[in-house]
């Protein structure tokens, strides 16, 4: 190990050992934290079945006619497709297919983004 010359001083950045303490414990941290993700994804899956089996059995008792409950049953077809991918992918495969669909679809990322945002937004003001 080189000693430092004049006008340095070592530091764990300097440092290839505390570089590489430093690059492990943030590997582990973020493997700790997929493993979370990872865990809860049934849970999640679950709740999104749920919701998809509420909005079929109310679909017939909601204002609108014919049109809003095809549109429910609709929607509820897609959250129990959006529930079975929850459960069948891991966290590093739904991270890849959101970043394939930000590359062909950039403006309708934004957009959606900017919904999300003005959505939390709004959640938040009211409280």
């Amino acid at each position: 190990m080189q000693t430092p010359t004049s006008g340095e001083t070592e530091s764990p950045v300097n440092s290839g050992d505390g570089a590489s303490q430093a690059t492990s414990r943030v590997t582990e941290i973020g493997q700790k934290a997929a493993g979370a993700i990872d865990d809860k994804r049934e849970a999640l899956a679950r709740g999104i079945d749920s919701a998809a089996s509420s909005l079929r059995e109310q679909a017939e008792n909601l204002p609108g006619g014919e049109k809003v409950v095809k549109a429910a049953h609709t929607t509820a077809d897609a959250m129990e497709t959006a529930a079975g991918y929850v459960r069948d992918q891991d966290l590093k495969a739904m991270l890849s297919d959101i970043q394939q669909a930000v590359k062909r679809h950039p403006g309708a990322t934004l957009l959606a983004a900017a919904a999300v945002g003005f959505l939390l937004a709004r959640s938040f003001s009211r409280n």
